[in-house]
């Protein structure tokens, strides 16, 4: 099997072709030029791997949450993709990318989703994938959900002090230089393109967890 992951809801834009287990990745740290370099990564990555995208069998791309342009961005062009190649696709959690990339087995995933709230979920690490313990959701750090339990791993930008004060006794250790990266959305699309879980192009849509994007000038003066 071989699966092409695409990755741009924060400031890095990520390609990676998972082929059987093995990974090539390219990743730059763009800030918002997403756009204009991630058509040439995916070039690159393919030519790496003497691949065009009509001989892989499926994409996988972040679906978010993060950056409303940058989710777009990937599914956008994913879709593009999967619709030119006939090819099926998954989207992926970016949050359950991180809980992927971390190295542990009980972890806390946090991105910073500005505006003074984060987005969090927690998962735990099974046989087939990961068990979600908190559903992806919006909150600010000190309303975070109750979570049960010690020896959890956080990791993601959103784990400034005030999250790591709120979960302080639960926490094993910290990594707060995560971020969502393709070859983790990679692996993760494999394993659900294994379970048949794939959809065609028109019905991959990306995961919103704010539908408000920017504060008003009155609330920016009320901060």
């Amino acid at each position: 099997m071989k699966i092409l992951a695409l990755e741009t809801s924060t400031e890095y834009c990520s390609v990676a072709l998972w082929q059987d287990g093995s990974v090539i990745e390219r990743s730059e740290l763009v800030g918002q030029k997403h756009s204009e370099l991630l058509i040439e990564m995916i070039d690159a990555v393919l030519q790496c791997a003497g691949l065009k995208v009509q001989d892989v069998s499926g994409l996988g791309f972040g679906k978010g949450p993060g950056s409303f342009t940058g989710v777009r961005i990937a599914c956008g062009v994913a879709q593009g993709l999967a619709l030119g190649a006939d090819l099926k696709v998954v989207g992926v959690c970016t949050l359950e990318a991180l809980a992927q990339a971390s190295g542990h087995n009980k972890v806390i995933a946090a991105l910073d989703a500005r505006m003074n709230e984060i987005y969090l979920a927690a998962y735990e690490k099974c046989a087939e994938g990961w068990t979600v313990v908190i559903e992806p959701c919006l909150c600010k750090a000190e309303a975070a959900p109750f979570l049960e339990g010690d020896s959890w791993f956080g990791v993601g930008s959103g784990f400034a002090e005030s999250l790591k004060s709120h979960y302080e006794k639960q926490l094993s250790g910290v990594d707060a230089g995560v971020a969502p990266q393709a070859s983790a959305i990679a692996q993760l699309a494999a394993i659900e393109f294994a379970k048949g879980k794939a959809v065609d192009a028109a019905l991959a849509l990306p995961l919103y967890l704010r539908d408000k994007v920017a504060l008003t000038t009155s609330e920016r003066g009320g901060k």
